[in-house]
């Protein structure tokens, strides 16, 4: 049925089956002309200053133009292949994205994004930008006017009512942020489903524009890449191959890019600033150092100073890795390798856990993920969690299939070395592998290899407990929690509902933490991986939710859905849901489920967009059972659908998101870096004028561990009496004032100096 259907959209089948009768001297023109074109606005966008920020770094506005640009190369690169129809489609939707994402705000300040809001929409919102989203819907409504029918007819003999209503309200309620005015919300979703239905529109219009003859090259190419598409996707264990090796090294590069130019080799986060600060001391071999001689004037998130110590308070895994990097003198590249060997783990699970096919768009989907490759540029703890997680179940996997306990024991090591660095998620991972291994899910591991998996995992993880033993003088204190008891109350950092419960930070819903909180954080995080997951137009979830809805669910995807569960139920019962930093960074063990279901979302359409033919059927017989696979011909259009709106995400998505937020994300940049460099500081003391987050925040780390070190000294002028006190302690030095950027709104500026400390003590208050 929907093959007739696709027959009948504006430029299939017929309309899009000839050449359009075009000369080839006048398609070489108009392919000219297009490139032209399109290099003509890529170098008029990169040499025009409305496209740079105060720094004179490339704006989020480039977006526009780009897509523009990107629409034009794929015209000429159609235009003489028969596929203009379908290439003029694909530049709509590459445009209509930019648009959209032109009317977010979002910005590097910590929040969550919105689109601007209908009362400031005449005031605020481009009205080209508003035009063009009216003109797309007016052409996507006359192209599939007479075809409402028929796409009806289509969904009601694939899915149920219930399936079709659950499914679309994924769709809507995943579209917007919740906001605390109802009106608001409501107004806001409202678009937002327009915006990804538009999108869902014009990707349909330009698949259904494509060549008949085109299906034919298209499928033998995925067949030949990602494998056959199977009825029954039955797990195929296999090595590392050329394809995800691939794959990986383009992670890499791609992170470590946006690392260096993006996130500049620097920490924007605080928590980012405390690891880093950790990372050092256990490069210098020390577990903590000498409290500073005037504590408030160097007093950094996460720092605990306890009589004449200082430390870092949170838990010491993650650290332990990233001053790996820091003995190389490399720290910003310790998470983009992590998140190249986290693929080609992703790759070896999948493929004990479904078929090539499966786990090769999974690989694919993962490799285009923005959340992914965000998360890999940072100095965030969580890459390597889902490091440990994949060595874990990779581990019980391999134990079942060779039985050999060794695996089990790698396996039992990298759970423990999660509860390292984060406890919470190291519990969630413990219990659905745990359930694993005992034969919930797959079967049973033996006996000596459940007990290498806990055994493993105790003592690696009991690390911990000696760790706090040194640090608080009690085994079962972590340090964290010492650090938030004493900053924000008792009970602020612990798991539960209660009043007691939270920090005050902005970003928390109400007071405490209630289940009101929790269905609030978890819609938070919902929205987050609708948005940041695939970076799609149409949103991250529709196909997973597609799947997951659609009847079909095979051992291997409740497998997949019994991770997503067990690690929302632990963190529902926490007060924060990680906040817009990387999207739900909490639930960021979700993003392998949520890939794998993805890759089932789209073989399950391409066996409902079209009837099966050729079928193959094959027999494995394995110890446990014997499978049949049937191969199939399935709709190769989908996965076209799935290239060119993978395709947008790097063009569109990635570099609004990169340049909208991560650059000089949360107001920390490396100024002072250069400031230092410029004006040769030396031996001296540079008072940094400023809020402790992000100006203090920013120059600290650039500190030495030893604070009377013959280097540059960065305090923070936090009023006279501290400034005081911290002249006194280094009376023998230079002296700079430096203004932070949140006072500038320009970077760190020196305001004075060098004068030497003396002096100024004399002087007493007549300094910033």
């Amino acid at each position: 049925m929907f093959q007739g259907l696709v027959n009948h959209l504006p430029g299939s089948s017929s309309a899009a089956a000839g050449r359009h009768g075009m000369n080839p001297t006048a398609a070489r023109l108009l392919r000219v002309m297009f490139w032209l074109t399109a290099m003509g606005v890529l170098v008029w966008t990169l040499a025009d200053t409305r496209f740079r920020d105060v720094d004179g770094f490339l704006s989020s506005g480039i977006g526009l133009p780009v897509a523009v640009a990107t629409a034009l190369l794929a015209l000429g690169w159609a235009v003489s292949r028969g596929f203009i129809v379908s290439a003029s489609w694909f530049g709509l939707a590459a445009v209509g994205q930019s648009v959209t994402l032109q009317l977010i705000e979002a910005g590097p300040n910590l929040r969550y994004q919105h689109y601007v809001p209908f009362d400031r929409f005449l005031t605020d919102a481009n009205p080209l930008l508003l035009a063009f989203l009216a003109v797309q819907s007016i052409v996507l409504a006359v192209a599939l006017r007479k075809n409402f029918g028929s796409i009806w007819r289509w969904l009601r003999s694939s899915f149920k009512i219930w399936q079709l209503l659950i499914i679309g309200l994924v769709f809507v309620l995943s579209s917007a942020v919740v906001s605390p005015e109802i009106p608001v919300y409501v107004g806001e979703v409202a678009f937002a489903t327009l915006a990804q239905l538009l999108q869902l529109g014009t990707i349909v219009l330009m698949v259904a524009a494509l060549p008949v003859e085109a299906k034919v090259w298209w499928a033998r190419l995925t067949e030949k890449l990602l494998g056959p598409l199977k009825i029954h996707d039955s797990p195929e264990p296999g090595r590392l191959d050329r394809f995800v090796v691939l794959a990986a090294l383009w992670v890499f590069v791609l992170a470590a890019l946006l690392s260096f130019f993006v996130y500049q080799r620097h920490p924007h986060v605080p928590d980012e600033v405390a690891y880093l600060y950790h990372a050092r001391f256990l490069a210098d071999g020390i577990l903590t150092a000498a409290a500073p001689p005037v504590p408030a004037a160097f007093e950094t998130n996460l720092m605990q100073v306890d009589g004449e110590v200082w430390y870092p308070s949170p838990p010491v895994g993650w650290p332990v890795v990233l001053s790996l990097g820091v003995l190389v003198k490399a720290p910003w590249l310790v998470n983009p390798s992590l998140a190249a060997i986290n693929l080609l783990l992703a790759y070896l699970l999948l493929r004990e856990i479904y078929s090539r096919r499966t786990a090769r768009i999974s690989i694919l989907l993962l490799a285009a993920s923005p959340w992914y490759l965000f998360v890999g540029m940072s100095f965030m703890t969580h890459m390597f969690t889902l490091t440990c997680t994949l060595v874990a179940a990779l581990g019980i996997a391999w134990a079942r299939r060779t039985d050999h306990s060794a695996w089990a024991w790698l396996g039992g090591l990298a759970l423990g070395a999660m509860a390292l660095v984060r406890p919470l998620e190291a519990v969630a991972a413990a219990a659905f592998l745990g359930l694993w291994s005992i034969g919930i899910g797959g079967s049973r591991l033996k006996i000596r290899s459940v007990v290498g998996l806990v055994v493993g995992a105790m003592i690696v993880g009991s690390v911990t407990l000696g760790y706090n033993q040194v640090i608080t003088g009690d085994p079962t204190t972590f340090p964290i929690m010492v650090y938030a008891d004493q900053q924000f109350g008792p009970n602020s950092n612990a798991l539960g509902f209660g009043p007691d419960r939270g920090m005050g930070w902005a970003i928390d819903p109400y007071p405490g933490h209630s289940p009101r909180d929790g269905l609030i954080n978890a819609q938070l995080n919902t929205f987050s991986i609708n948005v940041e997951l695939l970076g799609w137009g149409i949103g991250s979830l529709l196909l997973a939710s597609v799947m997951i809805f659609s009847g079909t669910l095979r051992r291997s995807d409740y497998l997949m859905l019994a991770v997503i569960v067990a690690v929302f139920i632990p963190h529902f019962f926490y007060y924060f849901s990680g906040g817009p930093d990387f999207g739900a960074r909490y639930w960021f063990l979700m993003i392998i489920p949520g890939v794998a279901l993805t890759a089932r979302g789209i073989q399950f359409l391409e066996l409902k967009l079209k009837n099966c033919e050729g079928r193959v059927t094959k027999e494995t017989v394995t110890k446990d059972a014997v499978t049949r696979d049937t191969t199939v011909k399935g709709n190769a259009w989908v996965t076209v659908a799935v290239v060119a709106l993978s395709v947008m995400t790097l063009v569109n998505y990635m570099p609004w998101r990169s340049l909208d937020k991560y650059h000089d994300f949360r107001g920390m940049e490396p100024g002072i870096r250069e400031l230092a460099a410029t004006y040769d500081f030396g031996r001296s003391l540079v008072l940094v004028t400023g809020s402790r987050h992000p100006d203090y925040a920013s120059a600290s780390i650039y500190n030495p561990l030893d604070l009377k070190a013959d280097v540059p000294i960065y305090a923070w002028n936090v009023n006279a009496e501290v400034r005081s006190q911290v002249l006194s302690a280094y009376s023998d030095r230079l002296v700079w004032f430096v203004d932070g950027p949140s006072i500038t709104q320009d970077g760190y500026q020196v305001t004075k100096g060098p004068t030497p400390a003396r002096e100024l003590l004399g002087e007493r208050d007549a300094v910033p």
